[in-house]
């Protein structure tokens, strides 16, 4: 239903995970009877989960551990992984920078071209050790540096941006045909972002395995102050998987949607599968492991924009492992580790053997459930505080 805004435009109201619950059905099962395993294309994983794209995160070597944990990462094609031999020395200067520094130094240190070799390197390094492989680009550099990635064995394509669309209009260059370019794809592909119903399904239309739900929720994100876009993720999500039902319908074809941005706990993530997405795209949990490159530190692929960033590098500290903040076990109780174990939990409470069944879970608009009887947590910053 839309609301009138003024006399000349109206809008549908939005939620985001904070405004809705999972509703509890007649049935609850043994957590060790629920499935949350999760299969894209040939690839079968344990996890529902993509790591996002983000340098502050993934790494050759955080890729091959959540690969290793059930997961899948996605390594940024165009980051500092591919712009130099040996990043190190700068995620350690990024991490030491002022907040009133940061910004204009990372775009200095991102002025560095991609080398395509590197590409190429950085995928047969994860590779090398037997996991599956994903590696992130943007619409306009798939023509150049998608081969050497594929020469070196890529097994997912990510072709990704802040809003990506099937018809992208330019009077300057020869934008990529995405239908023409996924369908001749070699590898499975998953493309993103987006937030609509209908570019959702026009995303779905050109044959990718799976379409990134999200603009503007994650963390380090301020393209939606910036650029004043976006959609809460709750109904982002559902709207996708209604595009995602329809396509079904024309074509026979599933098409998974992968909600991306905007989790930072166990609940967080149920909350998007019970809205219909099929698999979860997190990055600042992830930056806030141990062993994550960006040293306690969090920043998004157009935080380093040339002209116009939209990101900001912000504090997510150290709160565990990858293996405390995936699968557990967790020693805090604010549900910000063990996320798939809560996972995990939340469909055998409410009953759902698997995530296809728990996308259908009843889902309420819930305004007060962040702080209903939780006034103690909050005054004393603990649990839910």
């Amino acid at each position: 239903m839309e609301i009138d805004i003024g006399i000349g435009k109206s809008g549908r109201q939005a939620f985001g995970f904070d405004d809705i619950a999972i509703v509890p059905s007649r049935r609850t099962r043994d957590p060790d009877d629920v499935d949350i395993s999760w299969q894209l294309d040939a690839f079968k994983f344990t996890l529902p989960m993509m790591g996002s794209a983000m340098d502050s995160a993934i790494s050759p070597k955080t890729a091959v551990q959540i690969g290793r944990l059930g997961g899948l990462a996605v390594l940024n094609l165009e980051g500092l992984w591919t712009r130099h031999e040996d990043p190190e020395p700068y995620f350690e200067e990024i991490a030491g920078l002022s907040k009133e520094k940061a910004t204009l130094r990372m775009q200095e240190i991102y002025l560095e071209p991609v080398k395509p070799d590197l590409i190429g390197q950085r995928i047969a390094e994860i590779k090398a050790q037997g996991v599956v492989t994903a590696g992130s680009l943007t619409p306009q550099n798939v023509r150049s540096w998608a081969p050497s990635a594929l020469a070196s064995g890529l097994d997912v394509l990510v072709i990704q941006g802040t809003v990506v669309s099937a018809e992208h209009v330019s009077s300057r260059e020869e934008p990529l045909d995405l239908k023409e370019y996924i369908v001749a794809s070699e590898v499975p592909v998953v493309i993103g972002g987006c937030a609509s119903y209908s570019t959702a399904l026009h995303l779905m239309r050109t044959g990718a395995v799976g379409v990134l739900v999200g603009v503007g929720p994650g963390a380090a994100c301020t393209t939606r102050a910036v650029l004043g876009v976006g959609v809460p993720q709750a109904t982002a999500i559902a709207d996708a998987a209604g595009a995602r039902i329809r396509y079904l319908d024309e074509t026979g074809r599933y098409v998974h949607v992968i909600a991306d941005g905007g989790m930072r706990t166990g609940g967080d993530v149920s909350k998007a599968i019970a809205c219909g997405a099929d698999a979860v795209m997190i990055g600042s949990p992830l930056a806030s492991a141990t062993e994550a490159p960006g040293r306690g530190f969090h920043w998004g692929m157009a935080t380093f924009h040339p002209t116009l960033p939209r990101g900001a590098r912000v504090e997510v500290g150290d709160r565990g492992t990858l293996q405390e903040i995936m699968v557990g076990p967790a020693h805090e109780n604010d549900g910000k580790l063990n996320l798939f174990g809560a996972l995990q939990v939340s469909m055998a409470t409410t009953g759902y053997s698997n995530v296809k069944e728990f996308q259908k879970a009843e889902v309420m608009i819930a305004p007060s459930l962040q702080t209903e009887g939780k006034s103690l947590q909050r005054s004393q910053h603990v649990g839910m505080g």
